[in-house]
């Protein structure tokens, strides 16, 4: 008996801040640009903790790209550093090729509209 299993999406990764001596809006920007997806949330994509997270990481998930997160809630000045470098007051967050794309909000209605399936087509 095999005790392996298949994982649906294995390009998916959390990342973390690797030099806090950098100043916050270069952790950020490097954090931003770590992949051609990131997405800022609550939790991570095996574990989110919110609905909201939780949704966004499924969409993902459901249109197999590689993505990485950053839970927002180990890392407070990021997460505050992030709502004032982004203009966006809430979270989750996606960045695709260092640029924001929105919230969970925007994200769904692309999703649903068959918009973000075309954007990440040269993912």
């Amino acid at each position: 008996m095999s005790n392996s299993f298949n994982v649906l999406n294995s390009d998916i990764q959390e990342i973390i801040v690797t030099d806090k001596n950098q100043d916050l809006k270069a952790q950020i920007e490097n954090l931003i640009n770590s992949s051609n997806v990131v997405l800022f949330m609550k939790g991570n994509a095996e574990m989110p903790m919110c609905g909201f997270s939780a949704n966004s990481v499924a969409i993902l998930k459901n249109l197999g790209v590689p993505f990485k997160t950053f839970n927002i809630l180990n890392d407070p000045d990021i997460r505050q550093g992030l709502k004032e470098f982004s203009n966006w007051p809430t979270y989750p967050q996606l960045y695709i090729k260092g640029q924001l794309i929105g919230g969970n909000d925007i994200l769904t209605a692309m999703y649903k509209n068959g918009e973000l399936q075309d954007f990440l087509k040269n993912i």
